[in-house]
């Protein structure tokens, strides 16, 4: 039976997806081109060898509008004969694209293939695909009457089913700040961090987005970003407790993958950092839109044969503190397991690049503990959701 392994996964710095953050003046093609030689020149393989590429990309208008995977492998300067596509499963863009990598390998259509993720979110909004029209249409917004809500009210109902109260969203917040500058500071993300090199010859090689001095005093002073009277009347359980301080930041990041047969590893005299074990995807209710990482993990555990006091590493993505913390509820994992360097409040969330993203924080963490087990899960936009298992080898 074939085995789908990693060989080296990396990202870039994580920037302020605004203008003057420091990546923002770096087209998104040359962001990821730039990720995509780090790759390359630290596992030495020959890029002409790869057979696809596989990028995660949501906001796919403006600069990331032309198969931006394909752009930047030329970019790289690499060989014209790679194809690339481009994946869009909302924040779990790049981590699909790691499963259709893995698959492929298992199924034998690839030995060798690049997944990833790219998203410049001061450069391409988001939203900004959408032109300022309706893109779910009428059928939908019937079915969900009186419609769909945006995901910071569907974070509010997420915090509200699962009784979780403000001061517990800044708490966990605040903690993932900590968790980041810590690792940071230990330097534990140098393993996993390209430099990169920005217009004027600055390179940036630490994240951006990491405020140590977070506590969750300060966070309390904030205002709930997404209050709205019509959503108070359609769900007056809503007590209004997301905010800027405990969401994910808007940022700009792009992330690579090397995934290959085993066999062809070994060929190469390459050593793999884990092994793909088990997949799962599934929808769930699109008005609460963040709970698919729920049941996804209860498919993804079955599929493994393994169960939760197996995991050794729980990456749950923090698009907004109750998504992890009513995942927790529900898989009562000890709080050092749970993003255990910090997540997407921290480190931001650069959409199509998350999932790849993740998945290499995840991994160097494994290595650095010696953890066997790592599991990632995030919501996506609609209901959806990923769920991976990786066996540190």
């Amino acid at each position: 039976m074939r085995t789908a392994v990693v060989v080296d996964a990396v990202r870039s710095p994580m920037g302020k997806g605004k203008p003057g953050g420091a990546l923002s003046e770096l087209h998104a093609v040359e962001l990821l081109a730039q990720v995509l030689a780090g790759l390359v020149n630290r596992t030495g393989i020959d890029p002409g060898t790869v057979e696809d590429v596989i990028v995660g990309c949501v906001s796919q208008a403006a600069d990331q509008s032309v198969t931006p995977g394909r752009m930047a492998w030329l970019a790289a300067g690499f060989p014209e004969h790679v194809p690339a596509t481009t994946i869009d499963r909302r924040c779990g863009s790049s981590q699909q694209a790691l499963h259709f990598a893995a698959q492929g390998v298992l199924a034998g259509a690839y030995d060798v293939v690049v997944a990833g993720g790219v998203e410049s979110m001061s450069r391409v909004p988001m939203g900004s695909a959408r032109m300022g029209r309706d893109p779910y249409g009428p059928s939908v917004t019937e079915r969900y009457a009186p419609g769909l809500v945006s995901q910071g009210v569907a974070a509010e109902l997420v915090a509200a089913k699962w009784a979780l109260e403000r001061e517990t969203l800044d708490a966990y917040s605040a903690r993932s700040h900590h968790r980041a500058a810590a690792a940071a500071d230990a330097g534990h993300f140098r393993d996993e961090i390209v430099p990169i090199t920005v217009p004027g010859g600055t390179v940036v090689d630490r994240d951006e987005t990491i405020r140590p001095g977070t506590t969750a005093e300060r966070l309390a002073g904030l205002k709930p970003s997404f209050q709205d009277e019509e959503a108070a009347r359609r769900f007056p359980e809503i007590g209004w407790r997301v905010t800027a301080g405990n969401s994910s930041q808007i940022t700009d990041g792009a992330s690579a993958v090397l995934v290959m047969s085993e066999e062809r590893a070994e060929r190469l005299g390459l050593t793999p950092l884990a092994r793909f074990h088990a997949f799962s995807v599934c929808g769930d209710d699109p008005v609460t839109m963040l709970t698919a990482p729920i049941p996804a993990t209860a498919t993804v555990l079955e599929r493994a044969g393994l169960d939760l006091a197996d995991i050794d590493h729980a990456e749950v993505n923090e698009a907004f503190a109750p998504v992890p913390l009513a995942w927790q509820a529900e898989y009562p994992v000890a709080d050092e397991v749970l993003n255990p360097v910090g997540g997407a409040i921290a480190l931001g969330h650069p959409l199509g690049a998350s999932g790849s993203r993740l998945f290499t924080s995840m991994l160097w963490n494994l290595r650095r503990t010696g953890g066997r087990w790592g599991l990632q899960t995030m919501c996506e936009a609609g209901g959806m959701a990923n769920a991976t298992i990786v066996e540190r080898l």
